[in-house]
């Protein structure tokens, strides 16, 4: 919307995996609409033809019944932004953001795919915005504040546009410049491999770093067998000379 320069895709992801909305691998000839911006048209246009073939899609196949896969739709858009920094112009520099708007919950189970996503957009430059529509998600709000980006609960859903807008649409240099909502305090507790909870005391495999809540003689992620710790030594009190 600032530049014609700039480009746009979009992914929709759900229990069942993820697909490109936009750009579609054959886009239909679409007319343009008087008055209105022809790649406007186009980017709505097409959206709206893949997001119904997405649906009736599911409503064909199994109903969905598990968490978003939303780790997945990252790692898909990490590899479309390192394929047009490959196709690139040399001492072209890009600058990407990547917005998650999401309904769904919090995700303990994905939380190494979340942090795989977090440090390999941050290593990249990719700032990531959260736009929560439900709920607070603990594990995305680590990645915005890894990325340095924004993360919002939105408060009233008739306010979405608004919020899109003054929030997530302005480029990160300009954010200082503006009076955004103040930033959450960031909840860094990891989560257990066991049982799958956020945990603030737990054990670490020393070989594979896995956080379990309980301690295991073996690693289930890399099989590693630890001994068994000794109890406790008591220390005993010294007497008093008389």
């Amino acid at each position: 919307m600032q530049s014609s320069k700039n480009q746009l895709a979009m992914l929709a992801c759900h229990s069942h995996g993820g697909k490109f909305l936009y750009p579609c691998e054959k886009p239909s000839e679409i007319r343009q609409i008087d008055g209105q911006y022809e790649k406007f048209t186009m980017v709505e246009r097409t959206v709206r033809q893949q997001l119904q073939q997405v649906i009736s899609k599911i409503s064909k196949d199994k109903p969905l019944n598990g968490e978003s896969l939303i780790s997945g739709a990252l790692t898909m858009a990490l590899c479309y932004v390192r394929r047009l920094e490959r196709e690139k112009a040399a001492g072209e520099k890009l600058y990407s953001r990547i917005l998650v708007i999401t309904a769904s919950n919090d995700s303990v189970t994905q939380y190494m795919n979340y942090m795989n996503i977090f440090f390999t957009a941050h290593r990249m430059g990719i700032i990531l915005d959260v736009c929560s529509l439900d709920q607070e998600l603990t594990l995305l709000q680590q990645g915005c504040d890894i990325t340095g980006g924004n993360y919002l609960t939105v408060p009233q859903l008739s306010g979405l546009l608004q919020y899109l807008l003054w929030i997530f649409l302005p480029d990160p240099n300009v954010r200082s410049k503006l009076v955004l909502p103040p930033p959450m305090e960031v909840d860094y507790r990891a989560a257990c491999f066991c049982h799958q909870e956020l945990i603030d005391i737990g054990y670490v495999c020393s070989i594979c770093l896995s956080i379990f809540c309980k301690f295991s003689p073996i690693c289930t992620t890399c099989h590693t067998v630890f001994k068994m710790p000794g109890p406790i030594p008591i220390k005993m009190k010294k007497k008093r000379r008389i």
